[in-house]
């Protein structure tokens, strides 16, 4: 079995949308697959309480522990790898989590570790990116999911959406329309990872 471990900070809405996906479509059966943990740097993220909800396990690591950005990664690449299956390490999920990833982190699941962005890759990398295609008069915005690299999301692109900007969006109703997709999106990049390895 290839384990999934999704790592979230806040709601968890697209990580919900990778747990029911599993579910409907039976990855364990159709690709030996399930989503082995949901692991969150803050206890407070609601995510936790859905995941619970969902039958899958729950770990909470603080980054406020650690001395460290390093020691931080350091200890969670550990949680992470002990969901390692014989010949199968584990694939991580990045759902709305929301810390920069050291390098050593990154090229650790180099190929095995995927992002969720809300715009158009290569367009608005970093933050605040649904107030950025307004302001750039974009007549389209977006999400991308990505496999990660050490540059911030610059990595290979999995799966792309595409939604109008309409007249008289603000950035919270732009966010909610491209969020629709990226529920569609995400498990979509999944399950054509799981087919591909």
């Amino acid at each position: 079995m290839k384990n999934i471990v999704i790592l979230i900070s806040g709601g968890g809405s697209n990580m919900l949308a990778i747990l029911k996906a599993a579910q409907r479509d039976n990855w364990a059966a159709q690709y030996q697959a399930q989503v082995a943990a949901v692991i969150s740097n803050k206890a407070s993220a609601g995510g936790l309480v859905l995941a619970r909800a969902q039958g899958v396990a729950t770990e909470v690591l603080d980054h406020t522990s650690f001395a460290s950005r390093e020691a931080f990664d350091a200890a969670l690449m550990a949680r992470i790898d002990s969901y390692a299956t014989p010949g199968h390490p584990p694939l991580v999920l990045l759902a709305g989590f929301m810390r920069i990833l050291t390098p050593g982190f990154v090229n650790h699941y180099a190929g095995r570790l995927v992002n969720i962005h809300p715009s158009l890759l290569p367009a608005f990398a970093g933050l605040n990116t649904h107030q950025r295609a307004i302001d750039a008069g974009c007549q389209v915005a977006g999400a991308t999911v990505h496999l990660v690299t050490p540059e911030l999301d610059h990595g290979p692109i999995l799966a792309q959406a595409v939604v109008p900007v309409l007249p008289g969006d603000s950035a919270d109703t732009l966010a909610a329309r491209v969020l629709t997709q990226e529920h569609l999106i995400y498990p979509r990049a999944v399950v054509k990872l799981l087919q591909d390895k």
